[in-house]
């Protein structure tokens, strides 16, 4: 054999050799492919079970949402309405109940007269 020969057996037995090298790394890399295939699968399910309960809680959240505000607004609606009852009862009671206490006072003060022995004819006959 000569060695042009031989170049070109050790250069076919080195392509043959590096094609058998990829096409081992190509099946190892078919076979991580089908592996995340079926990982990228499972999570798609789980995701959208996920993403139902999200929606599904969301939901939720907005009817409650709404409920707040109503319960809100009624609050309101009551605070109103007992700041005009307080407003109201205020006009109508605080003048009576001031005559009432301003008669009890002046009352009290003439039962201390009648009852309190009078100093004033003790004052009269010391001027005199």
């Amino acid at each position: 054999m000569t060695g042009a020969a031989t170049v070109v057996l050790i250069a076919g037995i080195l392509v043959l050799l590096g094609v058998l090298g990829l096409l081992f790394a190509l099946r190892l890399l078919r076979r991580e492919v089908k592996t995340l295939s079926r990982i990228a699968a499972q999570l798609d399910a789980q995701s959208m079970g996920l993403l139902a309960d999200a929606h599904r809680v969301v939901d939720q959240a907005a009817l409650e949402m709404e409920r707040v505000g109503a319960v809100l607004e009624s609050t309101d609606s009551v605070h109103a309405t007992v700041d005009q009852a307080s407003r109201l009862a205020y006009r109508a009671f605080a003048n009576p109940v001031v005559k009432v206490l301003a008669v009890r006072a002046g009352a009290g003060a003439g039962l201390r007269r009648l009852t309190s022995p009078r100093e004033s004819d003790s004052t009269e006959d010391r001027r005199r």
